[in-house]
Parts: C-alpha cells; structure tokens; sequence
C-alpha cells in the first residue's frame, strides 16, 4: 500500500494498464510532452513513446471516432478530454457510433473516455460542468464516478478491462486535494456502490466530490447515525445496495453537483420511489445545484453547488419530519 492522491492513483492505473496490455494506448489534447491538462498522463510517453501516448488535434470528434475504429480493430484506448465540457463536440461519435456499435453490429468497444468533471475551482460554465447524466441516458454506455484514489484506480482498471465503451468521470476538484492509501499493483474495482460511512438513521446517497461533502456533513449533524452510500458507478446503476441502505434507516438524502432537472440523483430518488416506498418514513428529499450555468465568481460558485453545512442542513430537516 501507499498513499497516494486522487491524480496519482489515476496515472498510476494508466502506468499499470500499459504495462500489462500491449493493446491500451492513450490518446487525446496535450496528453503527451505537455502530459495531459492537468497532468494526469505525466511521463507516460517518455516512458512509452508517442505510438502509445498519442498528442491529438482539438478535435474531440475525431479523438473519440478515431478511439471507436481502434476499439473494433482489436486495441483498448484510453482517451482524455481536456475539460468533460468538451466532450459535447464528440457527443454523435460517443452515443450514437460508440454507444450503438454492440447493438447494430455486435461489435465491442473496449475504450475508456475520461472527462475531467466538477467545479469548486472558478473554472465558470464552459469547464464546471457535471455531464454524467447525458450518458446514464444513452444505452450501451457504462458511466463511472469514483470518490477515492483507492476506487480510482481499481475502477480505472476494470473500465479498461471491459468490453464496452465506459466514461469515466474524474473530478477535478480532487486531483490534488484527495490522499489515501492505494494497493499495490493492478486490481479491478467492482461497478458497485459502497458504504462509505455506516449508518442507522439516515442515508446520503452521492458520488464523486459529493461523497466527501456528504461526510463531511455527516460529522456535523450531532446525535445521528448519518450513513453516506457513495455510488461509485451510475451505470449500471447499484439498485440493490441503495435498497439495502434505505431499508436501514428508513430515510434518505440524494446529493447531485450536477443541475438538477434528470441529474443522476434523480434516478436513484425514482428508483427508491418506485422499489422502496415501503421502506421510507419521509419523503425522498434531493439537494443539487440549481438549473443555471456554475459561474465564474468563486463566492456564486459556493452559493450554488451543495456544500458539507447545507447537506448538513438537510439532514437535520429530513430526520426531524
């Protein structure tokens, strides 16, 4: 085991996965010399060279089509987006060639897209934003959102291990900020959810970031067993470990950085309708960022993403009704 930050653990996987199998490459904006916008792919085509680690025109499309035809001819690519804002420019080559190709022509598609996701860096509405649930939507993609280094980059792992093509949200917000202890080696991380503090009164169901808020939340609710159920995959989606959750404590809090209209929390709060009413003693409560644009202003921007004292807040609601 060694500690090692959010960022690390995902170069590390990457490291790893290269080094086992011939067949992944990377590709994508300045992951080369430059290694990667926020680093992530540092010294991997020193170590590797530039067949293996491929600098790309800014051309999302091209990046994920040229990914597509690489997938089908036998190899597994690892691209990166700069910013998951950006991965709009590719959605067609994504949702509709991706996400499609099994279906029409029973073809797998083993690559892996990581978009760099999340505010909570001033970053302003065209590099904040939280896409995950435009993919939930599409069938024939897989859509991961690890919290932890650990999960990272077992997660990281599997996706490339799997035949189909899998987004991968990363959040920026902790690359640098998030340490844990990482095994050693390569392992794979189930698409599942965890318990990432137990819990008998309350559940916080989230994911990425909001895992962390959630926790953090947690600790300052007194005199409540608050459990904290991070996601860890959004699709598939962990049905019977939210349903397990809910049934311990009977009420539940779904936390979304996303906007809220069709945010993954929104999914997870029908579901729980749906299979789990009768476990419930209060009505499925939701908190999300509102529907507009995160804006640059660090001030507005902690006014509108869910902080720990708001989730906090919630909470206390929730377990008073």
């Amino acid at each position: 085991m060694a500690v090692r930050t959010y960022l690390q653990a995902i170069t590390d996987g990457l490291h790893e996965a290269m080094l086992e199998d011939e067949r992944v490459f990377v590709m994508g904006e300045d992951v080369g010399a430059f290694g990667g916008a926020f680093k992530v792919t540092a010294g991997l085509q020193e170590e590797f060279g530039p067949e293996r680690v491929r600098d790309t025109p800014i051309a999302e499309a091209g990046i994920i089509g040229a990914a597509v035809g690489a997938a089908i001819a036998g190899l597994r690519p690892v691209c990166e987006m700069q910013f998951s804002d950006f991965v709009a420019c590719g959605f067609d080559q994504l949702v509709n060639v991706a996400g499609k190709m099994h279906y029409r022509l029973g073809l797998a598609v083993p690559m892996v897209l990581r978009l760099p996701s999340g505010g909570g860096f001033a970053g302003g509405p065209f590099h904040s934003q939280n896409p995950e649930a435009w993919f939930m939507h599409a069938p024939g993609l897989k859509v991961l959102a690890p919290s932890t280094p650990e999960d990272a980059k077992g997660l990281l792992a599997a996706a490339i291990a799997d035949p189909n093509p899998v987004v991968f949200m990363e959040h920026k917000h902790l690359y640098r900020r998030i340490k844990g202890e990482v095994p050693d080696g390569s392992y794979e991380t189930p698409f599942t959810a965890r318990v990432a503090r137990p819990g008998t009164d309350l559940t916080v169901i989230a994911y990425g970031a909001m895992v962390h808020a959630a926790t953090a939340a947690a600790d300052e609710v007194e005199g409540a067993s608050i459990e904290v159920l991070d996601l860890r995959s959004l699709a598939p989606l962990d049905e019977e470990a939210i349903l397990v959750s809910v049934g311990k404590t009977s009420k539940v809090l779904v936390v979304d950085e996303a906007n809220r209209t069709c945010a993954a929390g929104a999914e997870v709060a029908s579901l729980i309708a749906d299979r789990g009413f009768e476990l419930l003693d209060g009505p499925v409560r939701r908190l999300a960022t509102p529907d507009v644009p995160i804006p640059f202003s660090p001030p507005l921007e902690e006014a509108v993403i869910p902080t720990s004292s708001r989730i906090a807040e919630a909470c206390r609601e929730l377990l008073d009704y």
